[in-house]
């Protein structure tokens, strides 16, 4: 029986990220298969390499056979495709488990399955369900890429199109709109935009957003 350790990342070229979701979801994993972390890795790095994330290389050192690392979705491990694989596929040639809280299919457990199932077929299916694998894997982290570019593109676009208005009373709850309650939730979400993005597309200041962010983060919490 190996460690447990669980790993969360926000990306420096996002501005006040926060860890709460990935921080829920990993203790809820904990508390329903009743395991506890040995080491919490929490870095604020891009996901764009393993080489620059301290925190990762340092997990990727400790961890031995039986072990098992614990992430709330693929995009914490990576964004990378080919890169991503490739260190999946060496984590699982070392005995390491890999959760994937939001990404079941992707987790080391499925996979090694897959690949059981494969290693007792004749040559030409094995192949095949090999290249299924690497397919499921790749397809998985090209789809977390494209979320992250298009949520990122809408705001954009969004913030573009925003007509500017004035003369209202800076911070007044009239320009809570319904719009601006999803572009926050999106925000406390994957967080592919940034502060500075929802101010210019609101015409809002940075405190009147601060107290909105808190007023949706507060009426989301009563809901969970």
């Amino acid at each position: 029986m190996g460690n447990y350790y669980s790993y969360k990342r926000i990306s420096t070229d996002q501005e006040h990220q926060n860890f709460n979701r990935q921080i829920k979801a990993l203790e809820k994993y904990a508390s329903d298969h009743d395991i506890e972390y040995l080491i919490d890795f929490t870095e604020e790095k891009s996901a764009r390499n393993f080489s620059e994330r301290p925190q990762f290389k340092k997990l990727d050192t400790l961890l031995q056979s039986g072990d098992t690392v614990v992430f709330k979705d693929l995009s914490r491990f990576t964004r990378e495709a080919e890169n991503g694989y490739k260190k999946y596929m060496e984590w699982l040639d070392r005995g390491i488990n890999i959760v994937f809280i939001d990404n079941p299919t992707v987790s080391s457990d499925y996979i090694r399955q897959m690949m059981t199932t494969a290693e007792n077929q004749d040559i030409v299916t094995k192949t095949a369900m090999e290249g299924i694998i690497k397919l499921l894997l790749i397809v998985e982290l090209d789809r977390a890429e494209q979320q992250r570019r298009y949520i990122s593109q809408a705001i954009t676009d969004g913030i573009k199109a925003s007509s500017k208005k004035s003369g209202r009373k800076e911070g007044s709850m009239d320009k809570f709109t319904d719009e601006l309650k999803a572009d926050i939730n999106l925000y406390l979400g994957n967080r592919s935009i940034t502060q500075v993005e929802l101010m210019k597309k609101h015409n809002i200041s940075r405190n009147t957003l601060k107290k909105y962010i808190n007023f949706v983060d507060t009426d989301n919490k009563k809901h969970l």
